[in-house]
């Protein structure tokens, strides 16, 4: 067969499958980033759960609403989406726990990109690099609800805008 002739031959082999893919991904329903648990969708115009593990500066737990470099990073946030913030303080354990079982929309605490709780949550981009305690740069991070995409989407974009925020 000549060259010419296979590629006709090929195309034909080929659009139907091309034209069935494009159907698949334009009749989906919503949009893409999508998030399973619709979080993104709840906390709009609504409340924000977020846990709090102290780790001064970057969050300081006591009486009242927490404070630090974190905390307000998240006030900005749940603002820029129109919701209250609810916090829950504890240790990192438990709050990643209350993340995984969809308790909580966000944990705070001073998290670092070496976080050993990238297997049970979904990581920011990192918003600030600084120091570490060895003088090896320290890239931090939030944790988020693994999955829930457009939600991190939305967190991610409003951290970005900030980048490189000091404690």
């Amino acid at each position: 067969m000549p060259d010419t002739e296979r590629l006709r031959h090929s195309r034909f082999r080929t659009a139907p499958a091309a034209c069935a893919m494009v159907a698949v991904l334009t009749g989906c329903s919503g949009g893409f980033p999508a998030d399973p648990d619709g979080t993104l969708e709840t906390v709009t115009g609504g409340v924000l759960r977020v846990g709090v593990s102290s780790n001064p500066p970057w969050t300081e737990t006591g009486e009242g609403a927490p404070t630090g470099l974190e905390p307000e990073l998240v006030e900005g946030f749940a603002e820029s989406v129109d919701a209250e913030v609810e916090w829950t303080s504890g240790g990192e354990e438990d709050l990643v726990g209350r993340l995984e079982r969809s308790e909580l929309d966000l944990v705070v605490g001073g998290f670092t990109e070496a976080s050993p709780w990238s297997a049970q949550a979904a990581l920011t981009y990192p918003y600030t690099t600084v120091p570490g305690p060895d003088g090896a740069p320290e890239a931090h991070v939030m944790a988020a609800p693994m999955g829930e995409n457009a939600f991190l989407v939305a967190l991610e974009s409003y951290l970005l805008d900030r980048q490189d925020v000091q404690p």
